[in-house]
């Protein structure tokens, strides 16, 4: 076996670094997970996921975790009504439709693949800052002065990775799109008129170039996601201060002022704000082949895309499912060889979806574009 005997470190504890975790423990190989995330109990913050049959799902089905996503997903119909608050358009999920993509939320899916692995796995607090090859072995070093000495490492920390530089040269491109992420808890009574407009349902709003997806089913909260074009310099010239909600609840009240007062509603009574600049890392540029030990990355860190396709998460999954596949299966002589034909076949399916999340990026920037186009 490729493995036997090897130390293996994962860099990132997101659901393609746990999984891909899970997938090598399941054989018996020794590996660690490093989160810079002070335990497991730090909350991920951010819209649900929806794994896809194919890909996402099939990798949760190679950990043997299907049937838990199922239980703990929620199948999720679509509203789509204008800035006046009217209903275009509104579908539920029938029971036929229930487990093709149905939505998790992030935390209660990384508690999930954590219970699938052994205790101490995760190293949590650990936020890997460079990588050093010493006597054929990989160094990691750390914020906090630690140091660990590993055969073969993954990157699979998002991206903004650090080790990406020992693999590619290609750097994080911003798209010109701008994401505003907002929650309100108890929804049902702080946005009442909302909530009520959402019905269960994932609710998509577009006008004059403004977007609005929300999910009144996030765990306990309501999130939702405003996205808009930016030009050039944008960001630094508006300086939003994303500590002060009520700073940018006054923002997009001004910037939604033609919408009615139901939207108002819901950014007045948002307690938290993110922004986001929408970014990805090309796969125009070649990896690098000759490499000093083993190394390579999967998910975010290899291949970040916005999310306009839904496929980030689910192509990460289905990165971690062939590299585990080629590492284990006793078809490979090296695991230089696993991991370049890895490589290889990732470069095909990530540049299609990174291909799709752009043509979707580009259509919903336009100033007339409107969801009502699915509304038939």
């Amino acid at each position: 076996m490729l493995l036997q005997n090897k130390k293996i470190a994962i860099i990132g504890a997101g659901p393609v670094g746990l999984t891909m975790a899970i997938l090598l423990q399941q054989k018996g190989i020794d590996v660690s997970v490093y989160e810079r995330d002070e335990d497991a109990q730090t909350r991920i913050w951010g819209g649900t996921l929806d794994l896809h049959k194919g890909s996402g799902q099939e990798a949760m089905k190679k950990a043997g975790l299907l049937e838990r996503y199922y239980e703990l997903a929620i199948p999720m119909g679509r509203t789509i009504a204008d800035e006046k608050g009217m209903i275009l358009n509104s579908r539920k999920v029938t029971a036929e439709e229930a487990q093709d993509n149905p939505e998790i939320n992030r935390n209660d899916l990384r508690i999930l693949l954590l219970e699938s692995l052994k205790e101490n796995t995760v190293i949590w607090n650990s936020k890997v800052t460079d990588l050093e090859a010493k006597d054929e072995k990989w160094v990691l070093h750390f914020e906090n002065n630690k140091i660990e000495i590993v055969d073969f490492v993954i990157g699979a920390n998002g991206g903004m990775s650090a080790i990406r530089k020992y693999i590619t040269d290609a750097e994080v491109e911003e798209t010109g799109t701008y994401m505003i992420q907002g929650e309100v808890s108890q929804a049902e009574i702080n946005c009442k008129d909302f909530f009520e407009l959402c019905d269960g349902n994932i609710l998509m709003t577009s006008h004059n170039g403004n977007l609005l997806v929300a999910n009144p089913k996030n765990a306990a909260s309501l999130s939702y996601n405003v996205i808009f074009k930016t030009p050039l310099n944008w960001i630094s010239e508006n300086e939003l201060n994303f500590k002060d909600a009520q700073s940018i609840s006054s923002f997009l009240t001004n910037r939604f002022s033609e919408w009615s007062e139901t939207y108002k509603q819901l950014f007045c009574a948002t307690s938290f704000f993110v922004g986001l600049p929408t970014r990805k890392i090309s796969l125009e540029k070649e990896w690098k082949k000759n490499r000093i030990l083993p190394i390579t990355l999967i998910g975010d860190a290899a291949h970040l895309m916005p999310p306009f396709a839904g496929q980030g998460a689910n192509i990460g999954l289905v990165d971690a499912m062939i590299l585990a596949e080629n590492l284990l299966n006793g078809k490979f002589d090296s695991i230089e060889t696993a991991i370049a034909d890895y490589e290889q076949r990732m470069f095909v399916y990530a540049k299609e979806a990174q291909i799709e999340t752009r043509k979707n990026e580009l259509m919903m920037r336009e100033k007339n574009f409107s969801f009502r186009r699915f509304a038939d």
